[in-house]
């Protein structure tokens, strides 16, 4: 009897271990030596993870140019967040291509010798910004939490949640934990005709249809800092074409050859950003190497 008894614990205590394992467990902190960026990844068991990024595309600031007013902007910001002083978390927002995420990724390299992090989240699991804040806040460094190409759709639980981190939440973010947030879209949710309409009474029931518009522009009021990227012109298209070339191996003489091909390789694109510029350069290179 005592044998089947102890039997019977032992089995319980393996199921009671299983379900253990199968239940999303606190976000563990990573090595925090292995590298100054990490992303954050959810499995599908709904485990979140910090995983470090250890190849970092180099980008330095002096490479971003034609943003000189924007790129002051954000470095004197980041400077006065790894300095320990005040700072505002920041919303790059406007056309794409134009060096949003690039000044970020920037800003990390030249601030990481003084302490700078980076962890990027998705919109998707913006849920859990309040385990990721709560794992780095102790640590001694100062830690951005980057969402890249950010915009919602009405109803979605990433909006509430970083809501909440941004402002007004009992569990705020530390003092050592800015948001950069990039977007095309400078209220960050979609915007409709109807919301504009001067009425008291919506198609759908709602009563002070006006308060729909708050709620939507609430969201991207609390960043401290907005900072707003334009198209570039032919000449600004151009001239980043060149230093891209330059930086590249090309001549002077190459590069003023080159004007032609770069002005077609944008009509053909219908765009002219820094993007558009850096893959011509990278693809006719490559084509006068052949």
């Amino acid at each position: 009897m005592n044998e089947n008894f102890e039997r019977l614990i032992a089995r319980a205590e393996q199921l009671m271990a299983r379900i253990e394992a199968a239940l999303p467990q606190p976000l563990q902190a990573p090595d925090w030596a292995a590298g100054v960026a990490w992303r954050y990844r959810r499995r599908a068991s709904g485990q979140g993870r910090l995983e470090v990024v250890r190849h970092l595309a180099p980008m330095a600031l002096a490479e971003l140019r034609e943003i000189e007013v924007q790129k002051e902007k954000i470095v004197r910001n980041t400077a006065q967040f790894v300095a320990g002083k005040t700072a505002n978390n920041v919303l790059l927002t406007g056309a794409r291509g134009t060096g949003k995420s690039s000044l970020i990724r920037a800003c990390l390299q030249h601030f990481a010798p003084q302490g700078l992090r980076l962890i990027e989240v998705d919109k998707d699991d913006l849920t859990d910004l309040p385990d990721i804040v709560e794992v780095v806040a102790g640590r001694p460094e100062k830690f951005i939490i980057f969402c890249d190409d950010l915009s919602f759709e009405d109803g979605e639980g990433g909006y509430k949640a970083l809501k909440s981190i941004l402002d007004g939440s009992v569990a705020a973010a530390t003092p050592n934990v800015l948001i950069y947030a990039t977007s095309n879209r400078r209220h960050l949710l979609p915007e409709y005709m109807q919301d504009n309409l001067a009425q008291t009474r919506g198609a759908d029931g709602e009563i002070h249809p006006g308060e729909v518009v708050e709620e939507k522009i609430s969201l991207s009021e609390r960043f401290g800092l907005w900072v707003s990227f334009y198209p570039f012109s032919q000449d600004e298209y151009l001239h980043i074409a060149a230093q891209w070339l330059a930086s590249l191996g090309l001549t002077p003489v190459q590069i003023e050859a080159a004007r032609p091909e770069a002005l077609l390789w944008a009509l053909e694109r219908g765009a002219r950003s820094g993007r558009v510029a850096y893959q011509f350069a990278r693809d006719y290179v490559g084509r006068q190497h052949d």
